[in-house]
C-alpha cells in the first residue's frame, strides 16, 4: 500500500469520526417536559383518578417471572 494512498484513507477516517463526534456532540439533551410550557391540555376532571390506583399484585409476579426469564 503506497504511503499516499494510506494517508488519505487515515484523513478520510479521522474526518468520519471528527464529524460523528460533532454530531452527537450538537444533539438536544433530555429535557422534562412540563405540561404549562408546551401548551398541553391535561386530562379533565372527570377523566383523572383522585386517588392512586395500587398495582395488580398478579401483574407484578408476570413481569417479575417474565424477567427472569430473560436471564
Amino acid at each position: 500500500m503506497k504511503l499516499e494512498f494510506a494517508r488519505g484513507l487515515f484523513l478520510a477516517g479521522a474526518l468520519g469520526v471528527t464529524s460523528v463526534a460533532f454530531a452527537a456532540w450538537n444533539e438536544s439533551s433530555p429535557q422534562v417536559i412540563t405540561g404549562f410550557s408546551q401548551g398541553y391540555c391535561p386530562l379533565p376532571a372527570s377523566q383523572r383518578a383522585d386517588t392512586p390506583e395500587k398495582p395488580d399484585g398478579d401483574l407484578l409476579l408476570f413481569m417479575f417471572g417474565m424477567s427472569q426469564g430473560m436471564r
